[in-house]
């Protein structure tokens, strides 16, 4: 937890360097002062050193901002600071001069106060002056660690209106972390195509072979030490690519939120937060148009860069399946997505897992640059009797033995227990919420039902 009042000091002292800066180039402007070409003094003192764990500061350091990226940051933050600091600065040089187009502020659909564009920072860095403003709108492009990181970017304006006339938007993800110190999960929708993805069941719940188990224990350790790894060698990729890949119902979901919780049995002294784990909506991402599931996929790598983000892709193959053969402009482009796919995936710099039912329904040329490829076998008769008595606890069964047999003659997957075992408390449970002991019929009734739900037939 951050110290708001610290923290609210901070930015204050900052908001007060723009202002001195505004006001410095609006003095220059109207004649205030000797000189309009020059930039800002070098003598301009930058906030910052009085206040070293404020998050603004610590992601300007971070990041190693220079000048102009500061006063962009604080410019797009500024807003949300204090309604009416574009509108105080105008109105002390244009008390009787109307408007100021040059400052390029606009007012917002609701907010009642101005808000800054793309022309209210070429004007405080720049002026007049063509050359320096062509120059200062590379802060403002695709390339800029504002723009790859999502950090803040300029509104496209309306058709046929210049582009840096758009408003300044900063994302709303660093407003919260530059104002509270929290951090607000990005929410799931058209424009970001994940979900956040939790569960409150810890290692000792998962019930795996030895065999898949420890190859989960090396992501594990992946996780922990990636940047000590990476520094070994610099011939190593970023990132780390996995395979998961079995029937449904067999812990690869539940694997995928583990690996984002961290073990205190494993790591006692490890006090770093958990890992966010997101689940990919393929149905969202893909598009019939060409060139938009670029777009989406994009947009979803961009905001997930350096935030230790694990991405599962649930059910891949819909994505990351055998490449067709070409047919139609359709196909080619889809041949392309899989091509940009495999860039963006290899230059992840955090870990991506893709999960499927088959590992021959991957392509071959995708799988080759796995470094894990995990199977998630159907649990064995000592696993599926582990499964059941974690759900079912002797004190809870009518007769002993029930769930022995049970194990021996019926080949299901962990997801199908649970549900054979919701089953069987909604059947018994009593009105004061109790639960009457459950019987080899209850079980039976269960399994009935699940085999048929899966088009199976019950033994």
């Amino acid at each position: 937890m951050i110290d708001n009042t610290k923290n609210a000091a901070a930015l204050q002292e900052y908001l007060s360097w723009l202002q001195t800066e505004m006001r410095k180039r609006l003095s220059q402007y109207f004649g205030a002062e000797t000189g309009t070409t020059p930039m800002i003094p070098d003598e301009s003192i930058q906030p910052g050193s009085s206040w070293p764990d404020a998050p603004l500061t610590k992601f300007i350091h971070d990041n190693e901002l220079d000048k102009d990226a500061q006063l962009l940051l604080i410019m797009a933050l500024a807003p949300h600071i204090n309604a009416v600091f574009f509108e105080a600065l105008i109105h002390e040089q244009l008390v009787d001069k109307g408007d100021f187009p040059l400052i390029g502020c606009v007012k917002g659909t609701q907010f009642r106060g101005l808000l800054p564009t793309g022309d209210t920072l070429l004007f405080l860095l720049a002026g007049t002056d063509l050359s320096a403003r062509i120059s200062k709108m590379q802060l403002l492009s695709e390339t800029h660690i504002f723009a790859k990181r999502q950090v803040l970017w300029v509104e496209k304006p309306e058709e046929g209106e210049p582009a840096m006339s758009g408003k300044l938007v900063m994302s709303q993800e660093y407003i919260d972390q530059f104002l509270t110190g929290t951090y607000a999960k990005p929410r799931f929708g058209n424009d970001f195509p994940a979900e956040s993805i939790t569960t409150p069941l810890d290692w000792p719940d998962l019930v795996l072979n030895a065999q898949t188990m420890e190859q989960l224990h090396e992501l594990k350790k992946w996780l922990r030490l990636k940047d000590k790894l990476r520094a070994t060698n610099k011939r190593l990729k970023p990132g780390y690519r996995a395979l998961f890949y079995g029937p449904p119902g067999t812990g690869k979901t539940l694997s995928a939120c583990l690996l984002g919780k961290r073990d205190p049995a494993e790591d006692p002294d490890n006090m770093e937060e958990d890992f966010d784990v997101f689940r990919i909506d393929l149905s969202l991402v893909v598009s019939k148009f060409i060139g938009e599931t670029e777009k989406n996929l994009s947009h979803l790598f961009d905001k997930a860069e350096h935030k230790n983000w694990i991405l599962f892709f649930d059910e891949a193959d819909a994505l990351f399946g055998k490449r067709t053969n070409i047919r139609d402009a359709h196909d080619k482009y889809a041949n392309q997505e899989i091509a940009y796919l495999l860039q963006r995936i290899e230059n992840y710099n955090g870990l991506v897992i893709l999960a499927s039912n088959f590992k021959n329904n991957i392509d071959p040329a995708f799988s080759r640059r796995f470094q894990s490829i995990i199977q998630f076998p159907m649990p064995n008769q000592a696993e599926r009797l582990q499964l059941w008595k974690m759900i079912l606890p002797d004190h809870m069964m009518e007769k002993e033995g029930i769930l022995e047999k049970v194990s021996a003659t019926h080949e299901i997957s962990g997801a199908s227990i649970i549900n054979v075992a919701q089953y069987c408390f909604l059947k018994n449970m009593q009105p004061d919420g109790s639960i009457s002991p459950v019987s080899a019929v209850d079980l039976e009734e269960g399994l009935v039902r699940e085999f048929n739900k899966e088009g199976k037939i019950y033994k």
